[in-house]
């Protein structure tokens, strides 16, 4: 696994951003409004999540210690708990609400509240407040978070319903993945299709590398589509991009190109596939994808640098997923974070293409034998060698885990989170992928604890423009009323029908 060659160029971007912000004269930032506002959001990223990412990169240093990511480097740092109206565990769509439109839901609700009242959004008010918007994702655009921003519906299940809802918001930009109901196949009153509706409100749909790189301002309100979107509908895993293909950080550099104008403009950036990362509980994968966050992130902070007393950015998370715990009984106090690195590629892209193509050959004639390499070149875990000398060597107990694993993922047999929700939302994941990477990141020194969410609170870092609104611990909720209040807009949430 590479280092990403932006994490270290986006920290020198911080630093160049903080020595021309305290070279302002003293009250110049605190008495301005933002012009142009960033939030960026990682689905699923908690603390265990950041940390992590930050002990790997610094371990691939010969470092013990955290190599800063752009978020945790930041001067205003909080502590946001994301317990949803029904539950100290939330879902994406009931925390999404939260921080979109200052309140409580339950779980599966899309910008209304417990009573099922929709609420007005911060990209809503933004965009009456004369900013233009843009909307950004790694997975399907009408998935739970990214709809909190534009639609509100009873259920976030109802993906025909937020199509058609974002082609009615008006706002300037989307990017990222694309629709997972376009024709309303699951709708119970489909009325046309989605992109049928999108291009009728006037906006341009590009689905290729080359037609995105040729955007402009010029093209007038645009949806971006990733051109590769492996699975439902969402963009690649950091670490199966192929190389010359776009990423998150791309999308969000496009974004500030086509919304930058002289009122200035909102932007929501969320990382979606850090959270199904976790729930397979593949933590070289999360790792990966939290650095691609990373790296759009350090977009905003280039676009920051050129206007130092007119920017806010705010990163935050949903909520984290996997109880990701820092610390393996096995390895006790040792950590060999670096044994990630024999990681290739994602848990779906083993499962659906290196075991489907192993399966399709095989012809019903499975052997063990056959996969131990294909796991060695994927994973870097060895089947023959010292376990005492080189951490990458299975043991016998772990061999015997991979062998039962196998046997069970011939007959078709798949792993299924425990709860009905995580089970619908996400599926059921192959036994023998799932036993790679449990053992592999095991040996890192990482262990999990579900393949669901947990309730622990997040962490929530801003710099720039009323950035200090950040500062302290608070509820999610209130990330809508800072957002609000620091643009000058009222931070008491409204519902829809008010004008």
């Amino acid at each position: 696994m590479k280092l990403s060659p932006t994490i270290r160029a986006s920290v020198l971007a911080l630093a160049a951003v903080l020595a021309v912000a305290m070279a302002l004269p003293a009250g110049a930032q605190a008495a301005a409004k933002p012009k142009y506002v960033f939030l960026f959001i990682g689905d699923g990223m908690g603390l265990p999540q950041v940390s992590a990412t930050q002990y790997y990169y610094a371990a691939k240093q010969g470092k013990v210690g955290d190599d800063k990511l752009l978020m945790t480097a930041m001067p205003y740092q909080g502590i946001t708990t994301t317990y949803s109206a029904e539950s100290p565990i939330t879902d994406s769509a009931a925390a999404g609400t939260a921080i979109a439109c200052g309140v409580k839901t339950y779980n599966a609700g899309i910008g209304v509240d417990v009573h099922k009242k929709p609420y007005k959004n911060i990209a809503e008010l933004a965009h009456q407040h004369g900013m233009k918007v843009g909307i950004v994702s790694s997975v399907s655009i009408d998935h739970a978070t990214p709809a909190s921003f534009y639609a509100h519906q009873e259920s976030r299940k109802s993906y025909y319903e937020i199509g058609m809802e974002l082609a009615k918001s008006g706002f300037e930009y989307f990017g990222g993945g694309g629709f997972l109901d376009p024709t309303g196949k699951k709708s119970k009153n489909p009325h046309g299709n989605v992109l049928d509706a999108v291009r009728a409100a006037g906006y341009d749909v590009v689905t290729d590398k080359a037609s995105f790189e040729k955007l402009s301002a010029k093209n007038g309100k645009v949806v971006a589509i990733n051109p590769r979107l492996p699975d439902d509908q969402a963009m690649p895993y950091g670490i199966d991009t192929r190389p010359g293909e776009l990423t998150l950080a791309d999308f969000t550099a496009k974004g500030i190109e086509l919304l930058d104008n002289p009122k200035g403009f909102f932007m929501m950036v969320e990382g979606g596939k850090i959270d199904w990362a976790c729930h397979a509980n593949d933590a070289t994968t999360t790792l990966r994808d939290v650095s691609a966050f990373n790296d759009a992130v350090a977009q905003a902070m280039y676009f920051m640098k050129k206007h130092p007393q007119e920017t806010l950015i705010v990163v935050t998370a949903d909520h984290e997923t996997g109880g990701l715990t820092i610390g393996f009984a096995g390895t006790k106090y040792d950590s060999f974070f670096t044994v990630l690195d024999g990681q290739k590629i994602s848990f779906t892209e083993f499962t659906d293409v290196v075991l489907k193509n192993y399966k399709d050959k095989a012809a019903g004639h499975y052997d063990f034998k056959d996969v131990e390499p294909l796991i060695t070149e994927n994973f870097g875990l060895k089947f023959a060698g010292d376990p005492k000398t080189d951490r990458t060597v299975l043991k016998p107990f772990e061999i015997a885990m991979l062998q039962e694993a196998f046997e069970r993922s011939m007959k078709g047999e798949t792993e299924k989170p425990k709860d009905e929700q995580t089970y619908l939302l996400y599926g059921s994941y192959d036994p023998l992928t799932i036993a790679v990477t449990h053992i592999l990141d095991q040996k890192a020194g990482f262990g999990w604890t579900t393949y669901s969410h947990t309730g622990v609170p997040v962490a929530t870092s801003a710099v720039g423009v009323e950035g200090q609104l950040f500062g302290g611990y608070y509820d999610n909720t209130d990330i809508f009323k800072k957002l609000a209040q620091a643009m000058g807009i009222s931070a008491t949430p409204v519902t829809l029908a008010a004008n």
